[in-house]
């Protein structure tokens, strides 16, 4: 593990390109997201296997999180916020392989996941809104708000940053701490408490996302249905 959470040493170099060590981990885990999308995905089955189930419990809870989240069919958002939970969770759970620095206690990876937040809150909000009307969102309640509402993308932004590196940056150096004073058995139970700590910690961010891009699409007026012929007469 690197002296500061805040330098980056590479761990080669690719040409000219330096390639730090979590930018390798973060390969491996989207090889093994992949390949294991891939192999659990091409022989479903209506009778489905216990691994099947699982899965599709995982593919409900993150529908029925979207849906009460943001009111609307979760089809659009089931891709992106399912692979920033997946990964984010594995990615968490990665400090425990003997060796791995998770990708998610540096910065640079959690800068990067909020970024794509933010790339999908306004892309969300475009394509819904029009650019009129998502430009318009800023200007509510009243244009006053502009400023605030401007410096809330960028606080809201960071703040998935800060949340996401300071739990698991902590975590990893508490393990490693007691792991260097106490031996190999005692951090048993901390790595146990680890492992609590990813999950949440990957479906707080994946809760945030939801309803950072939920705020940016909004939920659409119903449209206006047209009175039939024995509406709004009189007799």
């Amino acid at each position: 593990m690197n002296a500061s959470p805040l330098t980056l040493e590479p761990a080669f170099m690719l040409g000219p390109v330096p390639i730090a060590a979590p930018v390798v981990v973060t390969w491996v885990i989207l090889a093994v997201l992949g390949v294991g999308a891939f192999l659990a995905t091409r022989r479903l089955s209506t009778r489905p296997s216990a691994f099947q189930s699982l899965l599709e419990i995982v593919v409900v809870t993150i529908d029925d999180q979207i849906r009460g989240t943001m009111q609307t069919d979760p089809a659009r958002f089931r891709a992106l916020i399912g692979t920033i939970f997946l990964y984010v969770l594995v990615a968490n759970w990665s400090s425990l392989v003997p060796g791995v620095e998770p990708p998610t206690a540096r910065l640079e990876t959690d800068a990067a996941l909020a970024f794509i937040v933010l790339g999908a809150t306004v892309a969300f909000g475009i394509a819904t809104r029009g650019l009129g009307g998502y430009l318009a969102t800023f200007a509510e309640p009243t244009w006053v708000m502009i400023p605030l509402n401007l410096v809330e993308q960028v606080t809201r932004t960071f703040s998935l940053i800060v949340r996401l590196f300071g739990n698991v940056m902590s975590g990893v150096f508490v393990i490693g701490i007691v792991l260097s004073l106490a031996g190999l058995l005692v951090p048993i139970p901390l790595m146990a408490l680890d492992l609590l700590t990813g999950a949440v910690q990957a479906y707080i961010f994946a809760v945030l996302a939801t309803v950072f891009i939920g705020a940016a699409v909004g939920e659409r007026p119903p449209p206006r249905s047209e009175p039939t012929s024995s509406e709004g007469k009189t007799p």
